[in-house]
C-alpha cells in the first residue's frame, strides 16, 4: 500500500466508487450526478493551499480510494477518506488514515485534524470508534456551518502528539485509553474514574518528576497493589516483566495509560529530561508491599 498524488488514469476507479450505492450511500453529496470529467476535474486541482487530496494504491499502484486533508487553516485540517468497495475489510482505510495524519503533522506541521460522521453510518463510527479516535464536545463554527445543513452528526479529532495506533497490552498489562475529550486548537481534557475505568478503587495519586534524561527509576515490584501508570508530560520508556515475559513500552501520550493488576518488576527510563509519571493506586502506601530484590522477585513469580 501507498499514498500518492492523484493521477488521471484513477478516474474511471473513482468515478466507479461515486456510482456505488454500498459506498455512498451514507455519505454527503451527490455522487450519483459524477461525470468522468468531474472525476479528471477533481484530480487537476488535487493539491492546493486549502486542500489536500491524495490516492491510496496498492502494491501494483491500482488505485483504490481517496483520503484529503480539506479546509486547512489555523494549524487544523478536515479528514476526509472514501474507498472502494473493493478495498473494504483489506486494511486500506486504516493505512490512508494513518499516512494522512502523519503527512498533516510530520509535513505540514499542523496541530490538530478533525472530521464528522453521520452516526447513522455504523460502518464507519465502528471503525473510528475501533481505533480507540476521541469524540468532540467543542467542535469548531466553521466546521458546524459548513455541516449546518446535516444533524446527528459525530465528531472526531487527533491532536499532534496523540498516540493513535495503541498496543493492547504490554507483558499482559493491560493498555487503556483514557477518556479524553479534545477541543480543536486548544487542547484535552483526560479523565479516569476508580471502578468505573479502572477494575479497582483509587487511594492514592502521586508522581514523578524534575528527573533528568537518561534516568532509569522503578526496580521494584508490589505483592498485591494495582496500579494505572500514564504519562501527563514527556516521553518515558516502561519496562515490564512477570509471568508472561519482559516487554517494553513508551509512555508519550497523555490519554494512554497501563495497568498493572499482578505482581510484575517495573523500571521506567526517562527519554526526555522533565517528563512526569503519573500512578493511581488501590492502596495506601505500605512499606511491606514492596519487593525490591530482583531475585525474590523472581521466585514470587515462579511459585
Amino acid at each position: 500500500m501507498e499514498l500518492r498524488t492523484l493521477e488521471r488514469k484513477d478516474a474511471p476507479l473513482m468515478l466507479a466508487w461515486m456510482h456505488d450505492e454500498s459506498v455512498v450511500g451514507k455519505l454527503r453529496g451527490n455522487f450519483a450526478s459524477k461525470t468522468i470529467e468531474d472525476c479528471q476535474a477533481f484530480i487537476d486541482s488535487s493539491i492546493s493551499d486549502t486542500n489536500k487530496h491524495y490516492a491510496i494504491v496498492s502494491d501494483t499502484d491500482e488505485y483504490m480510494g481517496t483520503v484529503s486533508l480539506k479546509n486547512i487553516e489555523d494549524g487544523s485540517a478536515e479528514f476526509a477518506i472514501t474507498v472502494r468497495a473493493e478495498a473494504m475489510g483489506h486494511g486500506y482505510s486504516w493505512f490512508g488514515m494513518k499516512a494522512i495524519i502523519e503527512k498533516a503533522f510530520d509535513e505540514l506541521g499542523l496541530e490538530s485534524v478533525y472530521w464528522c460522521v453521520s452516526r447513522k453510518n455504523e460502518r464507519a463510527v465502528r471503525f473510528y470508534d475501533k481505533h480507540n479516535f476521541h469524540e468532540i464536545v467543542d467542535v469548531p463554527a466553521k466546521a458546524l456551518e459548513r455541516y449546518k445543513e446535516m444533524d446527528d452528526l459525530k465528531w472526531y479529532s487527533v491532536l499532534k502528539g496523540d498516540e493513535f495506533n495503541i498496543r493492547e497490552s504490554v507483558a499482559g498489562c493491560k493498555v487503556i485509553r483514557i477518556k479524553t475529550i479534545p477541543t480543536v486548537n486548544a487542547g484535552e481534557l483526560s479523565f479516569f474514574e476508580g471502578s468505573h475505568d479502572v477494575d479497582f478503587d483509587i487511594k492514592r495519586i502521586y508522581y514523578i518528576s524534575k528527573v533528568p534524561e537518561g534516568v532509569r527509576r522503578g526496580f521494584h515490584a508490589h505483592k498485591e497493589l494495582k496500579q494505572l501508570l500514564f504519562c501527563p508530560y514527556g516521553r518515558i520508556q516502561l519496562t515490564l516483566e512477570n509471568q508472561n515475559g519482559r516487554e517494553e513500552i513508551e509512555l508519550s501520550d497523555p490519554s494512554i495509560g497501563v495497568v498493572i493488576e499482578e505482581c510484575t518488576w517495573r523500571e521506567m527510563l526517562w527519554l526526555q529530561k522533565d517528563s512526569v509519571l503519573c500512578v493511581a493506586a488501590s492502596d495506601y502506601y505500605k512499606v511491606e508491599d514492596y519487593i525490591r530484590d530482583y531475585d525474590e522477585f523472581k521466585r514470587c513469580i515462579q511459585k
